[in-house]
């Protein structure tokens, strides 16, 4: 099963080993490559246009050495020999307002053309290198930035998520090992690296100690923990929250440094035990881990406004249900929750804004 999901670095024990190097960090460019060709080939014609309409206006100003008589097609077939610089001599110009056409507007018009054909010719080179200079220079300014290390079932469902909650996909940064999970991210906007997450180079090249939040997802427990040992020794306060699967490794995972564990295998049993004891509390609670459903939990600190007050009177209109103090848990319904204090962390049920047009008048999503 673990084979199958986000695995990130060597197979096996999850042991940090010698691999390639990391690639540069990329971000999918908004023009895809046969567009800018298109572009490219659409000006060259209309500019070779722009030639044949002037030779067509000044043909008085030409002479075919053949039969004395400009055509429409002598006129194209000047201006394919004049704007490739041939000149076979058959046809020229012969006046001085002719010559002038040329030297001024032909000319510049020339260079033009042959250009945007040698770049044609070059754009893969040109690009690659701009594209290295680009991502060198974002990867040089990344700060206050998500790094998501495996793009696998969970890895690709967090970044949806993210980015339905409002996150910019240039914020995000994805490190997986393969390169058609890459290529996913990459569509959403998101700057992606194929390389092993265990690594220090690797976080170091996205600058895991200026990151907001760390997500790790790498299919194996023990390669996820590996992973949680290398970001808290190089970034010692960066947030990192953790998918584990075996129970016995939640307590690693955080002595390994992960702030928040989580264990599909747990929650999937609570939703199957809340399904069996009510038809809608599975589909409740589902609401609520989406941004996408009526209702959001929201993590917050308290304002100043709301300090001294109840928990049940928060000024977002949303329905408190704990509160953080000091390390120690508060519930809804106990005293200390009646008078919130400065550096309260608070946790509430709020309405999302699309919440009654995706809703079906039951709670439930579509």
């Amino acid at each position: 099963m673990s084979n199958q999901l986000d695995r990130i670095g060597a197979p096996g024990s999850g042991r940090r080993v010698r691999g390639p190097r990391f690639q540069p960090l990329r971000r999918a460019s908004r023009v895809p490559v046969w567009g800018d060709l298109g572009i490219r080939l659409g000006l060259a014609l209309f500019l070779l246009g722009i030639v044949v309409m002037i030779h067509w206006w000044d043909r008085g100003g030409l002479v075919d050495n053949l039969d004395g008589e400009v055509s429409f097609l002598d006129v194209v077939y000047f201006t394919m020999i004049s704007v490739t610089t041939t000149g076979f001599g058959d046809i020229a110009p012969i006046s001085d307002r002719a010559r002038m056409v040329e030297a001024i507007i032909v000319t510049p018009i020339r260079f033009a053309v042959f250009f945007i054909f040698v770049g044609t010719a070059y754009n893969f080179i040109i690009k690659r290198s701009w594209e290295k200079f680009r991502m060198a220079r974002i990867q040089e300014k990344l700060s206050n930035h998500i790094v998501v290390l495996g793009y696998g079932v969970s890895g690709s469902e967090s970044v949806s998520e993210l980015i339905e909650r409002g996150t910019d996909p240039h914020n995000i940064v994805v490190i997986d090992p393969s390169e058609e999970r890459l290529a996913e991210a990459e569509k959403l906007g998101c700057n992606v690296m194929a390389a092993d997450a265990t690594r220090d180079e690797t976080l170091n090249a996205v600058r895991i100690t200026e990151a907001n939040n760390v997500l790790v997802s790498a299919g194996r427990d023990d390669t996820s923990i590996l992973i949680v040992l290398t970001v808290r020794h190089l970034a010692p306060k960066v947030p990192i929250s953790v998918v584990v699967r075996a129970d016995d490794n939640e307590f690693l995972a955080r002595q390994a440094g992960a702030n928040n564990v989580i264990n599909p295998v747990r929650f999937t049993g609570l939703l199957l035990a809340g399904s069996a004891k009510g038809a809608h509390i599975a589909d409740y609670l589902a609401d609520l881990a989406s941004v996408t459903g009526r209702v959001q939990l929201v993590e917050r600190e308290v304002t100043k406004e709301e300090c001294g007050c109840s928990i049940t009177d928060l000024k977002t209109g949303g329905r408190g249900l704990r509160v953080y103090r000091g390390g120690k848990v508060l519930g809804f319904w106990e005293e200390e929750c009646e008078n919130l204090l400065p550096g309260d962390i608070v946790v509430e049920i709020v309405p999302t804004d699309h919440g009654e047009k995706r809703g079906d008048g039951h709670g439930r999503r579509r």
